[in-house]
């Protein structure tokens, strides 16, 4: 999802709480809708926001951990 620049923190603080709204409202689509095409459809999206957010959020607490 970057674009190969590193993202200052208050612009990683923002990428991950937007990440964090997508995984909440895919889960709640995923809670609403039947069928396996589309349940698999959500989880496969829902695991990919998570690795985006995880990467994030390791970039920001390295990012934080050179300002201490």
């Amino acid at each position: 999802m970057s674009n190969g620049r590193s993202l200052s923190l208050p612009e990683l603080e923002d990428r991950i709480a937007l990440i964090r709204t997508n995984i909440r409202e895919l889960v709640e689509l995923a809670a609403a809708s039947s069928g396996a095409e589309v349940e698999g459809r959500n989880a496969d999206r829902i695991a990919q926001q998570s690795e985006e957010l995880e990467r994030l959020v390791k970039q920001r607490d390295a990012l934080l951990a050179k300002k201490n």
